[in-house]
């Protein structure tokens, strides 16, 4: 990432790229079942209540843990665990999703597949094993259409430990906090795309990949930012999360996400705090789609789960992965992100400009197309059976 295959930057030609990159690449679906567009909900309180009810049905222990506000509809916001498998497990499989609230619209998909899998027979649980689902991280973002929470925080950059500074921000961030975050509505004559690669091109794509995404503590109006503090799901999961697992001496953990990487393809990318055990990861899943972030360029962030999770294991061995579904080109996923976050400042909800970012978002990071959300699926699910395999 970053290099090209002679290990050049990349530089002026990133931004034709981006623009391009995954615009016409798939994965083949054959073998697809014709169920997986159907796992996917139209808003979160469908989800929701779908997600409950396959838990019941699979004979899951289920718990609901609200969470203030609510939705669009007045309805309750809770993450919800459903845990199928065993009261002592020696080992725990746990599957987390909508972290990034619009993302869970893909990740709930997957964990009502799985359910559903578990109640109709087609799927066992291993002895020994018990698998938790947690099902929408930030419930205000999947119900209001946002990557991020009702303070703008983006949960997977608030996960900082006691002591350590919410504070700071990467070194290019400032340079682009204006392209990012307009003071202004959303607007269809909007530069914003050529004003990004004039960026790419004096910047680089690394560099500049590293300022927008790592995460940012100083503009509490600015997108990725981490917070001032740790967040109501942050806190819920610090407390609760080694509960979930039973005291299991073995966790695995699968993150659920999109966005990021080439059109219905996956990636699995594994956070330096577990580069030693690359090795493990790279037997239970296709080493080609076992990404180092590390090793490999792709950006470090501060706050990110899976790794205060591993600081805090306490003797456990606990590995954590992110599973990656890419989505649109990078620049598409940006502009979303940006006009999104414009509108969810400056225009009044139901307005056209709201919808329209809003349905954009959605479509970035939960596409339509029947193709993508059964190869999504699909990719989801051997995921998990792989984890489960091993």
């Amino acid at each position: 990432m970053g290099r090209d295959a002679g290990g050049r930057a990349l530089r002026r030609r990133d931004a034709l790229l981006l623009t391009v990159a995954g615009a016409a690449t798939t994965i083949p679906v054959s073998g697809s079942s014709g169920t997986g567009p159907s796992a996917f909900s139209s808003s979160y309180a469908v989800a929701r209540r779908r997600f409950r009810n396959a838990a019941r049905r699979a004979r899951a222990v289920l718990e609901g843990l609200p969470l203030p506000g609510c939705g669009p509809g007045g309805e309750t916001l809770a993450v919800d665990v459903a845990t199928v498998g065993a009261a002592r497990p020696a080992r725990a499989v746990v599957v987390s999703s909508g972290l990034h609230g619009v993302e869970g619209f893909f990740g709930s998909a997957v964990q009502l597949a799985w359910l559903e899998g578990v109640g109709a027979g087609r799927i066992a649980v291993p002895p020994g094993t018990a698998v938790v689902l947690v099902h929408a991280v930030n419930p205000y973002g999947f119900a209001w259409r946002r990557r991020a929470n009702e303070r703008n925080v983006d949960l997977n950059r608030n996960f900082l430990d006691v002591g350590e500074p919410y504070d700071g921000t990467p070194p290019l961030y400032d340079r682009v906090h204006r392209l990012l975050n307009p003071d202004t509505p959303p607007s269809r004559a909007d530069l914003f795309l050529l004003r990004a690669a004039w960026a790419i091109s004096r910047h680089g794509l690394p560099a500049l990949r590293a300022a927008v995404a790592e995460g940012q503590y100083e503009h509490p109006s600015g997108l990725f930012f981490g917070g001032h503090g740790p967040e109501a799901s942050t806190r819920l999961v610090r407390d609760r999360f080694w509960g979930w697992t039973r005291d299991a001496g073995e966790v695995v953990h699968l993150d659920l996400h999109t966005g990021l990487g080439r059109h219905a393809e996956c990636q699995i990318l594994v956070e330096p705090v577990h580069a030693p055990d690359l090795g493990w990861y790279r037997a239970r899943f296709a080493p080609a789609r076992v990404v180092s972030v590390a090793q490999e360029g792709a950006y470090a962030a501060r706050g990110v789960m899976g790794a205060w999770l591993s600081r805090h294991a306490e003797g456990r061995r606990y590995r954590f992965a992110c599973v990656e579904i890419g989505t649109h080109p990078s620049l598409r996923v940006l502009r979303a992100l940006r006009e999104e976050h414009r509108a969810q400042r400056f225009s009044v909800p139901g307005s056209p400009p709201y919808e329209r970012a809003k349905e954009e978002l959605v479509e970035c990071f939960c596409p339509g197309s029947r193709r993508w959300r059964r190869a999504a699926h699909r990719w989801a699910l051997e995921m998990i059976g792989q984890v489960l395999g091993g």
